[in-house]
């Protein structure tokens, strides 16, 4: 039978849990680390070659997608030659801090 204790400890682990992700990242550290990314992400106007498409833009965008995208990216399950390449380099910490960077960009934007 489980004691006051045991109960107390995982009705507080479930409360975390419920409350999303605990560790945001730094945006200060993210945009050091954003920099290889700007290479595609931060030119106006560019494209993919194949297949053809503009490169979005991430300023603005919710750092919880953007580390969603790069966790799927990292693992294969969004497939992106390029994209693939760069996320398997990447740790948890540097996805949460790239996130962070991105998100506190101006909206629609390059990242700078």
């Amino acid at each position: 039978m489980p004691t006051i204790r045991t109960m107390a400890a995982g009705v507080a682990l479930a409360a975390a849990m419920l409350a999303g992700p605990v560790q945001a990242g730094d945006p200060v550290a993210g945009a050091l680390k954003a920099d290889t990314c700007m290479g595609c992400h931060g030119v106006p106007g560019q494209r993919n070659v194949y297949p053809s498409y503009h490169v979005p833009k991430l300023g603005g965008q919710h750092a919880q997608y953007l580390v969603d995208a790069l966790r799927a990216f990292r693992e294969g399950l969004r497939d992106h030659p390029t994209m693939n390449a760069q996320a398997r380099s990447l740790s948890e910490g540097d996805i949460e801090d790239i996130a962070a960077f991105f998100a506190a960009s101006e909206p629609g934007s390059r990242g700078r």
